[in-house]
C-alpha cells in the first residue's frame, strides 16, 4: 500500500482517529450518567428519554444531518449562540463533526452501559447504603468498577462506530481535506473521481481494522456467555 502513505490519506487517518477519540471520551462521560438514570428510574419520562437516545439507530443519518445543518447554521438558535460567543458557525467544521458524531454515536455508548447497571442489581447498592457509603461514593467505587466490561463495551462500539460514519459527517462537515475530510468520506472522494485503486486500499485497510477492532469483542462476549453457565 505504498499510497497510503500520501500525505492526504495520513491527514484523514489522523482526523479519523482524533474525532474518534474525542467522541469516544465525551460518549462515555455523558452516557454513563444518562445510563445509569435509565437502569434505575421509573419517571413516565423513562422511555421518551430512552427513544430519544436510540433514534439515530432507526433515523437516516441524511435527516439527522440536515436538522442539525439548520440548528447549527447561521440562522439555528445554537448557531446564534456560538456566533454571539464569536465561535462562528459549527457546520463544516471539526466541531461541527464532532457534535454530529456525538449525537450519532451515542446509543452505542448508552446501551453496553445500560444493561451492564440492569445486570449488576441493586444489592450492592443497597450494601453500600447500608455500610453508610455516600451515594457519589458509591457510584464511583462499587458501581461504576462492577460495570466496567459495559464500559469497554460502550468505548469499543462508540470508537469503531465513529470510525465507520459517513452519512452524518459529510452532511454536518462536507469532506473538506485537512479540516473536515475524514477516512469515509475520502473513500467516497477517490470513488467519484474513480481512482478505484487509491479506494480499494484505504477501503481495505479499514476492513482490516474494523475486523480487528470487533473480533475482541466477539471472543469476550463468547467467554462471557460461557462464565455465566
Amino acid at each position: 500500500m505504498q499510497d497510503v502513505i500520501d500525505p492526504s490519506i495520513l491527514q484523514a487517518l489522523l482526523l479519523t482517529t482524533e474525532l474518534a477519540a474525542l467522541t469516544t471520551l465525551f460518549l462515555l462521560i455523558l452516557g454513563t450518567p444518562i445510563a445509569w438514570w435509565l437502569s434505575r428510574t421509573n419517571s413516565v419520562l423513562r422511555f421518551p428519554i430512552k427513544a430519544l437516545v436510540t433514534l439515530p439507530l432507526v433515523l437516516p443519518p441524511t435527516v439527522l444531518g440536515f436538522y442539525l445543518l439548520l440548528i447549527l447554521g447561521p440562522t439555528g438558535w445554537v448557531g446564534h449562540l456560538t456566533q454571539s460567543l464569536g465561535l462562528g458557525t459549527l457546520p463544516f467544521s471539526f466541531g461541527g463533526l464532532l457534535v454530529g458524531s456525538i449525537i450519532y454515536s451515542m446509543p452505542f455508548a448508552v446501551q453496553p452501559l445500560q444493561n451492564a447497571f440492569e445486570a449488576i442489581g441493586a444489592r450492592p447498592w443497597e450494601v453500600a447504603q447500608t455500610l453508610r457509603a455516600s451515594p457519589w461514593d458509591t457510584f464511583f467505587t462499587v458501581m461504576l468498577p462492577l460495570a466496567r466490561p459495559g464500559l469497554y463495551m460502550a468505548g469499543v462500539l462508540s470508537f469503531a462506530h465513529t470510525v465507520g460514519e459517513f452519512g452524518i459527517v459529510l452532511m454536518i462537515g462536507g469532506n473538506i481535506p485537512g479540516k473536515t475530510q475524514v477516512v469515509s468520506t475520502q473513500i467516497y472522494g477517490f470513488v467519484e473521481s474513480m481512482d478505484y485503486q487509491k479506494a480499494n486500499e484505504l477501503a481495505a485497510f479499514m476492513l482490516v481494522f474494523s475486523f480487528a477492532l470487533l473480533l475482541p469483542i466477539a471472543i469476550w462476549g463468547q467467554k462471557l456467555q460461557t462464565n455465566a453457565k
